[in-house]
């Protein structure tokens, strides 16, 4: 909605933006721009991707409700409809879900953890109607999560846990906002947005004694961080004639943070907890940009700009040049290429961590610059008839200033974010580099006759460089992904109230590169230590995943009353597809974790 979201995902760790289960209703969700490089002037903290989300507004004509009841999402009530009776865009709409995956493992069904994941979401969004003062929006969602991982209740197969071990996990999310948007004049618009959100955060760990005693367990981890932030973004659009325009704005992020992180994982109760983090301030990220769109014929586009950022937190500062050019050669085909200068902030648990060692702490971590990287893409586009469109785009990006530590060792934080934590690791300093490259490729053919297909595919290579100047695979190189999804429908019976709906999802990608564990270190410390000296030097084996999907949708003969049937098979061949290799201090062996196999999931959904 115009401004930096929270982590949306349930069981979210604090600085990530991932996680096991998606916070965001998609039957909410209005569209969506993703942009995965060299993208424009306005997105900034960001050197990967961005995902632009806009939320839906609701049925301004009149009211409807839609319950759901979905094994995985579990039971959801949505409500839509105008504010009034003047029919003048005013509208409502807002969501609740709450699951319950507790059903599905009461059918012995893999959900990837044998603990019971709870969580509950909830979403909005209230259109007023425009007027002399302009159009405003109020928007919001938020969400809560906990799971206990007992180790007396896990077996050998669970995803995120261990038999030595309990984990207590709560988290939740809040952000809510209102968006302004008013006309100046016939040529230029300002929209205006400021929102609040609030995360929380936290993880209490539970070790018992090996040969396993349940009767004997002591604290080894705890972890609270809750972070609250207020956010204000402005811009003003102005379209001078038909061959250019420009858009100027700024965004402010105030962040109230405390966290605080003890360990004495791996040692005995007794031992005093290590302070790993322990912070509690303020800071201000602030954000301005300007762009430009100029078309100086029909078929030649360019676009270009400047964005800068400045942290109060250490002082860091940044300017990126945009630049981009698309070039229309006839109706059917185009070409373009995009360059950009991106910078992104550290995660905040990596600025906040610290070490103490013979009782001097360290915490340089916290005068770490952004990381920035270089990205050049060129591409190329045919639009065919029949509502077919392919796309082919090269692309390469060099990443520096990445944060690695003083000596020389094979660590990088561009590895950073294949698991479900940062390594934890003091006084790092932005030396490393990395570099991507590849070629993608996409055909789609857009929903029309009841048909719609699209497939993606990508050939790449991820290179990076630690302290030691020795280069070697980042954990992301995959070197291949590739995506087939396909629908078809079929109106049925003389009114053609009816629709059968078949859909067809497969995935694969290659392996990813792990760090070892080192065996004998692990036993010795009856905790995992992993090989420092062979960074990413396992190759695990690569993902396949097939899904189908199959639904009837009934319309009533008056179309008040919309009732849809859906059986999703995901991993129809039950592909065991590894997620790491773990240590086990109760075996004291190294075993495999596989991701989530053959999971049948039924949706019911009416509509009125």
């Amino acid at each position: 909605e115009g401004v930096p979201t929270p982590n949306p995902n349930h069981f979210a760790t604090s600085g990530t933006t991932g996680g096991p289960v998606s916070a965001l209703n998609t039957n909410a969700l209005k569209t969506s721009d993703f942009y995965t490089g060299a993208f424009p002037a306005e997105y900034g903290n960001a050197n990967a991707a961005v995902f632009d989300i806009q939320l839906r507004t609701g049925n301004a004509d009149k009211h409807e409700k839609t319950i759901q009841l979905n094994l995985f999402s579990g039971l959801e009530a949505m409500f839509e409809g105008p504010l009034n009776n003047k029919k003048n865009g005013a509208s409502y709409m807002i969501g609740y879900r709450y699951s319950f995956v507790q059903i599905g493992q009461s059918f012995g069904l893999n959900v990837g953890t044998s603990a019971v994941p709870k969580y509950q979401d909830w979403v909005y969004n209230i259109q007023f109607a425009k007027g002399k003062a302009g159009k405003l929006n109020l928007f919001g969602m938020g969400g809560i999560s906990s799971i206990d991982f007992v180790g007396k209740d896990t077996d050998t197969t669970d995803f995120y846990s261990r038999k030595d071990q309990d984990a207590i996990v709560n988290s939740n999310l809040m952000v809510f906002g209102a968006k302004h948007t008013i006309d100046i004049g016939n040529k230029s618009y300002l929209r205006s947005v400021i929102s609040y959100a609030s995360t929380r955060s936290d993880f209490d760990q539970y070790q018992y004694s090996l040969p396993l005693d349940y009767s004997k367990r002591w604290l080894t981890i705890q972890s609270r961080n809750k972070n609250n932030t207020l956010r204000f973004s402005s811009l003003l659009n102005t379209k001078y004639n038909a061959k250019l325009s420009l858009r100027t704005g700024v965004l402010a992020e105030a962040f109230t943070s405390k966290t605080t992180v003890l360990s004495r994982d791996g040692r005995a109760g007794t031992d005093p907890f290590e302070v790993q983090q322990d912070y509690n301030g303020n800071s201000v990220l602030l954000q301005a940009y300007s762009q430009f769109r100029y078309k100086p014929s029909n078929a030649l586009t360019i676009t270009g700009g400047l964005h800068g950022m400045y942290y109060t937190f250490n002082e860091r500062n940044i300017v990126e040049p945009r630049f981009g050019i698309n070039y229309q050669i006839n109706n059917s085909n185009t070409i373009l290429f995009n360059y950009g200068l991106h910078g992104q902030l550290q995660p905040l648990p990596v600025y906040l961590y610290q070490q103490t060692t013979n009782g001097v702490t360290d915490k340089s971590n916290r005068d770490l610059d952004f990381t920035k990287a270089h990205h050049f893409v060129l591409g190329y586009e045919r639009r065919m008839k029949n509502d077919w469109r392919l796309k082919t785009e090269t692309y390469y990006q060099y990443l520096f200033d990445v944060p690695v530590e003083k000596n020389k060792t094979g660590f990088s934080m561009v590895n950073a974010g294949a698991d479900f934590t940062y390594p934890e690791k003091a006084g790092l300093i932005n030396e490393g580099t990395a570099e991507n490259y590849g070629i993608e490729l996409t055909i789609e053919k857009i929903l029309s006759k009841g048909f719609y297909f699209l497939t993606t595919g990508s050939i790449f290579n991820s290179k990076y460089k630690g302290s030691d100047g020795v280069e070697r695979n980042t954990t992301f190189n995959y070197s291949y992904a590739a995506n087939i999804l396909a629908g078809r429908e079929w109106k049925m019976g003389k009114e053609k109230r009816k629709t059968f709906t078949f859909d067809v999802k497969l995935t694969t990608l290659g392996g990813r590169y792990a760090t070892p564990v080192n065996l004998a270190a692990s036993i010795a410390a009856e905790k995992e230590v992993l090989d420092v000296s062979r960074y990413n030097a396992d190759h695990l084996k690569g993902y396949f995943r097939l899904d189908t999907k199959f639904g009837f949708r009934v319309n009533s003969s008056k179309r008040k009353v919309s009732q849809t049937f859906y059986l999703d098979l995901q991993n129809v061949t039950n592909n065991q597809n590894i997620f790491l290799r773990r240590y086990n201090p109760e075996r004291q062996k190294i075993g495999e974790v596989n991701q989530i196999g053959f999971f049948p999931d039924l949706l019911y959904r009416i509509q009125f």
